[in-house]
């Protein structure tokens, strides 16, 4: 079995051919290879042009589309494909309307037969409205206002501003006119910049530095959440790949910055159900397996680390909803020290390296408390030393170290209903009295900071105000604003963000926020937006500026977010009673919700719409099947249609903690739970759904299957119902490419004009 996941962790592919007959091997081929029982299907798609071949390949069981090849020929009808770096060989001979040859890789070699085929898309195409239908429904939006769906939704010009860690440098990400982010660094003495990473057509998701001349940076495949991690020199060159395994998942570990040649990463190379630590050289791309997750049926959930690398502990998940936390023996070994339920919260957020005892850490628990607090823990002897923070009505859990002042603690944290810094050391108080003093009313978030803990990256925000950069410098007592990131939103026009508190049916205290456009604020009732979050479990709406509701507001919308029952950040008795709530309880506060704005007087529940992405599109759906009559229209933006498929569509890295994931949602195995799943799957409700609904897709979301959908599309359209359907090939579980971005905002205020203002419309019948 190695060497079959050895293949497939392999397998990624670029083809150049050589001039050969068009006519014979243009078009998309597909065949199966076969090792030791295993099948993996492969398609590569050659296209022409002027005289030279060029190919892409799909696998797909491994959710990769149009990777690009390396080298191939085709001579005397016959098609050789190279890829040197995995040490792949594919010939074969074109005989009749065949290829038939041999795959090699590793000392293997495969019979492996391609025959010609049409290239297939995730879903079902047919059901996509197309560019034209998409662009009259933006076209229903009329009138004149001040500022663009651009405005609110292109890319920022500059943005993710970095430092180096001795602070020589500066990096960001700055967009090109087609609205590429690319990064550069800035010399800061001379002020010079270069480009160091090009984005070209899949996204940077992630970047910052490895040490004071390496960054490293993220990708992956039109959405498809396959991290590679890359690394670069702060002066372009050595640009590589540093985890170049196709169908595999990287996931940062940790820097080490003891040691500034190393990083440590996860990836789930060798069974792709379950990650493994792995010591990753990021000048060389050399990579050494530090712990083999032997057990894939009670896996390893989680890896601790110390600052130097050292693993030091780790959380075993068993049975699929149990916890058992391993800790060092002192003997190079590791013994279980608790078993915990999965519903259990006890993490280690830092060793107390301010001590020579190797054993206190800083831990965040909910075990003795409803919320979660942060702990000065002894791991050896099993108890508690002090408790260092808590709060009575939120959980907690920000904490931040000095490493230059023997790793002192120089701030705490939460989040109520709005976030809260609490400065605890004389750096971070400096830091507090200069932003208040400075910049009032404002949150502010360090980004980053140097090594020598001089200088501080600081990102200030609020509800009106998107982000600006500040440098603070401590030497100088100084805060200086060095990038607005979306200076063309004056803040003067923008809309408040107000919390509110109110009581669900059954007597729980609901969290949310409402944006009221200035139409609502002078007395007039205006339409609403209901944006249900997604997750569900443990997620939350947060105060502070939101293009979505940003832009309702400039349309005369307001925006309702509701932190249902099952809402994070409240306490473990909020949390736990939205399980098995899902689509029932936790829908029927949103509906509370919309009932307490209304009796306000700020909204208008007759022209009430409902929208939100993954949970959220879930809960669009369920909502207009639910209370068919409550909203006016729907917009469903990468969300559940039906529990059952969900449940068996869901990324690999997933699987094992499906048992929790059935503790969350339901579970069809238990009679009563099926019925609850037929009962808030939307799509075996069609026929309920009375108000107009767009709906939205990413083709590669490996979380929420393009199928769930097809699924709603294709019922209503059988029944007559117009739907509009947009789908990106190029995206996954929602929409990265501001282009993308953009027409989606575009689609959905046309959607929203057509339906919100002036008389309510039944949907549009063929």
């Amino acid at each position: 079995m190695k060497k079959s996941s050895h293949l497939l962790t392999l397998l990624l592919f670029v083809v150049s051919v050589a001039v050969g007959s068009a006519q014979k091997i243009t078009g998309s081929w597909k065949g199966t290879l076969k090792v030791q029982g295993m099948e993996m299907p492969l398609v590569f798609n050659i296209s022409e042009k002027d005289g030279a071949f060029s190919s892409t390949m799909d696998s797909p069981s491994q959710g990769a589309t149009g990777i690009p090849m390396d080298t191939t020929t085709f001579t005397d009808n016959t098609l050789t494909i190279v890829f040197k770096k995995a040490g792949i060989n594919y010939s074969a001979k074109l005989e009749g309307k065949e290829f038939k040859g041999t795959f090699k890789q590793g000392g293997m070699e495969i019979p492996l037969s391609l025959q010609k085929t049409e290239k297939t898309v995730p879903g079902n195409p047919a059901l996509v409205s197309s560019e034209q239908d998409l662009n009259k429904l933006s076209a229903l939006e009329k009138g004149t206002y001040k500022y663009s769906v651009e405005d609110y939704f292109a890319n920022p010009k500059g943005s993710s501003f970095r430092f180096s860690p001795d602070g020589k440098y500066l990096s960001y990400k700055e967009s090109d006119a087609n609205g590429k982010q690319h990064v550069y660094v800035k010399n800061t003495q001379t002020g010079k910049a270069k480009r160091v990473i090009e984005q070209k057509e899949e996204l940077i998701r992630g970047y910052g530095w490895l040490n004071s001349n390496r960054l490293f940076y993220t990708m992956d495949k039109g959405g498809n959440e396959n991290y590679h991690i890359y690394a670069v020199n702060l002066d372009g060159s050595n640009n590589k790949d540093l985890t170049p395994f196709e169908g595999v998942r990287a996931n940062f570990e940790s820097l080490l910055r003891e040691d500034k040649d190393h990083i440590i990463v996860q990836l789930n190379k060798n069974n792709p159900q379950i990650f493994e630590p792995y010591k990753l050289n990021v000048t060389t791309g050399e990579i050494k397996q530090l712990f083999v997750n032997k057990d894939a049926s009670n896996p390893i959930s989680g890896y601790q680390f110390d600052k130097d690398g050292n693993l030091r502990g780790y959380t075993k998940l068993k049975d699929g909803v149990n916890m058992e936390v391993y800790y060092e023996d002192g003997k190079g070994g590791y013994e279980l020290w608790k078993q915990l339920n999965w519903k259990d919260s006890f993490g280690i957020i830092s060793f107390n390296y301010a001590t020579d005892y190797p054993h206190d850490a800083y831990v965040l628990s909910n075990l003795e408390t409803d919320k979660a607090e942060i702990l000065l823990y002894d791991l050896k002897k099993k108890k508690t030393i002090k408790k260092i923070f808590s709060n009575e009505k939120y959980d907690v859990g920000g904490l931040g170290l000095s490493k230059k002042n023997n790793y002192a603690i120089d701030y705490l944290s939460y989040e109520g209903e709005k976030n809260i810094l609490i400065p605890v050391s004389k750096t971070y108080k400096k830091i507090d009295k200069a932003v208040k003093k400075q910049l009032p009313g404002m949150q502010y978030y360090v980004t980053g900071k140097t090594d020598d803990e001089t200088k501080f990256m600081l990102y200030i925000t609020s509800d009106k105000v998107y982000g600006i950069y500040y440098i603070y410098d401590l030497k100088k007592n100084e805060l200086k604003e060095i990038y607005n990131t979306m200076p063309q939103l004056n803040p003067e026009d923008m809309a408040e963000m107000r919390p509110i508190t109110f009581k669900s049916r059954d007597g729980l205290t609901i969290h949310g926020y409402i944006t009221l456009p200035k139409a609502a604020l002078n007395g007039e009732k205006v339409p609403v937006i209901v944006n249900p979050h997604g997750g569900p479990q443990g997620i939350r709406d947060s105060w502070g500026f939101n293009p979505e509701s940003q832009l309702f507001a400039s349309r005369g919308y307001a925006t309702l977010q509701v932190n249902f029952r099952i809402s994070g950040g409240y306490g473990r008795k909020f949390l736990e009673s939205g399980f098995k709530e899902i689509g029932r309880k936790a829908m029927d506060d949103v509906e509370d919700g919309l009932k307490y704005v209304t009796e306000k007087g700020w909204v208008d529940a007759n022209k009430a719409a409902i929208y939100g992405g993954s949970h959220g599109g879930y809960a669009v759906l369920r909502g207009l099947t639910k209370t068919p009559d409550l909203y006016a229209c729907g917009v469903d933006y990468v969300g559940v249609s039906n529990l059952f498929t969900f449940m068996k569509t869901i990324p690999p890295y997933w699987k094992p903690y499906l048992k929790i994931i059935k503790e969350i949602w339901y579970d069809e195995d238990v009679a009563a739970e099926k019925a609850i799943m037929n009962e808030v799957s939307p799509v075996f409700h069609i026929d309920k759904i009375k108000k107009p609904l767009f709906v939205v897709q990413g083709a590669n979301d490996p979380r929420v299957n393009i199928d769930e959908s097809d699924q709603i599309v294709k019922g209503l359209r059988a029944k007559g119902v117009d739907v509009p359907y947009m789908v990106r090939y190029d995206e996954g579980h929602g929409f990265g490419k501001e282009e993308n971005r953009i027409a989606l905002y575009k689609s959905m205020m046309g959607f929203y004009a057509k339906h919100l203002k002036g008389k309510v419309q039944e949907p549009i019948k063929h």
